[in-house]
């Protein structure tokens, strides 16, 4: 007996050796992911944050209010009152939020997709929805507090709305303040990547055939299924987004107020019609539409790259 021990040993170590070396090229997997993922939405961000502006403005235009026409409208006046630059305004802190609000978001997809995938490699819907949702909720711990700065400084270019710095505008709100709307940053990110990544995925392997006889998508093909999934997603979760910025932005004198998610949603149809709950669909679905083709094109080019 005793001339088997050693082999037994000898097994055992080679397996838990083969644990080990498996978790530790998971978990740098999920760095490389990160990192990656920030570089991707850095870059996917700063090329439509001119739309972003747009849309914060159109969703926070109440009754009454005759500043913009539409979005368009609303993109020449800035560039005529305020600048080129004035299309920017908040930039420096939103690149700076969505690095690791994005990174976590895909970093997060793709750690529950591979854990969640059955023995032969393929995964169920339900699996892509649960790694989606997941995701999505991962991610506001850094989108809200981001956003509701960010809101706040891109407003500030109208009329009625004292300039502030950000360091101010976290000062006066408090650590609490700052995820004041985090209720309504949960309803629009949980569906919104619930929808977006099992569209993508679809649209790249039903569409475009990713995987058939080994094909690998092209830029192009790439770019059109992150703008595609992007353009649902964006349009379904704008309700959502729409109460978010009422909640989120300091209302001018006079204006209505809200206590929470339901009474937005209350207040903001009753007195606007339920039309006001897209209000920035165009442009959030412009914006949301390339941004996310050019992150996720980004990020699929880089995992190419130095896997």
């Amino acid at each position: 007996m005793a001339h088997f021990i050693p082999y037994k040993i000898s097994k055992l170590d080679d397996d838990k050796y083969k644990i080990d070396k498996s978790q530790s090229h998971q978990t740098t997997k999920s760095l490389q992911n990160f990192v990656l993922g920030a570089l991707a939405g850095a870059t996917g961000s700063f090329a439509v944050y001119p739309i972003d502006l747009v849309k914060t403005r159109m969703q926070n235009q109440r009754i009454g209010d005759h500043l913009y026409k539409n979005s368009l409208d609303c993109f020449t006046k800035v560039i005529s009152k305020e600048g080129f630059l004035g299309l920017y305004r908040g930039v420096g802190l939103q690149l700076v939020g969505v690095a690791p609000e994005k990174a976590i978001k895909l970093t997060v997809n793709d750690l529950v997709r591979s854990i969640l995938l059955n023995k032969d490699g393929s995964i169920s819907l339900t699996s892509e929805v649960i790694a989606g949702s997941l995701a999505g909720m991962s991610q506001v711990i850094f989108t809200n507090p981001i956003e509701i700065i960010k809101i706040r400084l891109q407003i500030q270019g109208e009329g009625g709305f004292a300039r502030q710095s950000a360091f101010n505008i976290i000062r006066s709100l408090g650590f609490f303040g700052l995820y004041k709307g985090v209720s309504a940053c949960l309803l629009r990110d949980i569906p919104f990547s619930m929808i977006y990544f099992p569209t993508y995925a679809h649209i790249k392997k039903d569409i475009f055939k990713e995987g058939e006889n080994g094909k690998r998508l092209s830029a192009f093909e790439l770019l059109l299924s992150g703008a595609g999934s992007g353009a649902v997603a964006a349009f379904l979760v704008t309700p959502a987004d729409v109460i978010k910025t009422r909640l989120q932005v300091m209302a001018k004198q006079n204006q209505t107020t809200y206590n929470g998610l339901t009474d937005a949603a209350i207040k903001i149809t009753r007195e606007e019609g339920f039309k006001a709950l897209f209000k920035g669909g165009p442009a959030r679905v412009c914006r949301s539409s390339p941004q996310f083709g050019v992150t996720l094109y980004i990020y699929e080019l880089l995992q190419n790259t130095f896997k």
